[in-house]
């Protein structure tokens, strides 16, 4: 008994196929144009100082490779103190976040509850609408939490758009699953723990990478909150390396003027990779966590 195969190939037309070309080329394009300068930065940090400097145009490869630069960036205790510091920003900042957050969508996201629609408009109006730096200063002084590590964790405890977010996400959750979980006794902690916080954990660990990208890409606050170096992050110390030129801490001697370029890039990489190597860790949960909420029906 023979069977028959019948081929189900689409057959492109001629403009089928030129669009696909330029649309895989204009794609090409933005993908070099997004990792080349990740790149160079790259095969600059592992550059020889005296002949990266006399180099001008693109850059491909490392010239006369050395690890100088890394030796002079990793001999820096300032390196490793701003690292612990961040470190600490970012797991305890990201904790109060997400519990802030959980906890206010969840309230946010119940139904009947008097007086929700003002306090959703007031809590909205954050959104558009600050007091301004100064005042913001004023209030830090005046609650004693001045060159303090609170400073950089209690004032932005809540992010309005991720509270929305997340309160989308619960809202989205069926009722009957509560409805049965109170048939059963459960309480509203029962509820957020064992019903809300598992049925979105895609949107829960989307928040994770948002809060965790922002404290450790925070520099501002800690320049304007902290005066104790020894609490400063390291986002602030690789500005005062890339902006304000700062290399006393190096101790790169006689050969600072060749070397303090490289340096500035191996910098880059030392207080970048880390955070690079969290996406891998929440990218199948990225996708899903953002469109909870956007599509109804």
């Amino acid at each position: 008994m023979s069977k028959q195969v019948t081929s189900n190939k689409i057959k492109h037309s001629m403009g089928d196929r030129i669009f696909d070309f330029i649309n895989v080329f204009l794609l090409v394009l933005l993908v070099v144009a997004c990792f080349y300068p990740f790149y160079y930065v790259i095969c600059a940090s592992f550059s020889k100082a005296s002949l990266f400097m006399s180099h001008s145009g693109i850059l491909l490869k490392p010239i006369g490779l050395s690890t100088a630069a890394y030796k002079k960036v990793f001999e820096n205790s300032s390196i490793w103190t701003g690292y612990i510091n961040t470190i600490y920003y970012v797991v305890g900042g990201t904790a109060i976040n997400i519990a802030m957050t959980v906890i206010g969508a969840y309230f946010l996201s119940r139904k009947n509850i008097p007086g929700k629609g003002i306090i959703t408009v007031f809590i909205m109006f954050t959104m558009y609408f600050s007091g301004g730096m100064i005042p913001a200063f004023l209030n830090i002084q005046s609650l004693g939490l001045y060159d303090t590590r609170a400073a950089l964790l209690l004032p932005g405890a809540i992010n309005t758009f991720n509270l929305i977010i997340m309160r989308t996400a619960m809202a989205s959750v069926d009722d009957s699953m509560e409805e049965s979980a109170r048939l059963d006794g459960a309480n509203h902690i029962t509820i957020l723990v064992k019903i809300m916080l598992p049925l979105t954990k895609a949107t829960v660990a989307v928040l994770v990478l948002y809060y965790g990208v922002s404290h450790w890409n925070s520099w501002f606050p800690a320049m304007i909150y902290l005066e104790d170096r020894a609490k400063e992050p390291l986002q602030l110390f690789l500005r005062q390396v890339l902006i304000m030129n700062d290399m006393s801490d190096m101790n790169i001697g006689e050969d600072q003027e060749l070397i303090s370029e490289t340096i500035k890039y191996a910098t880059i990489i030392v207080s970048t990779v880390p955070i690079l190597c969290l996406y891998p860790f929440l990218q199948k949960y990225f996708t899903k966590g953002m469109m909870i909420g956007a599509i109804k029906g």
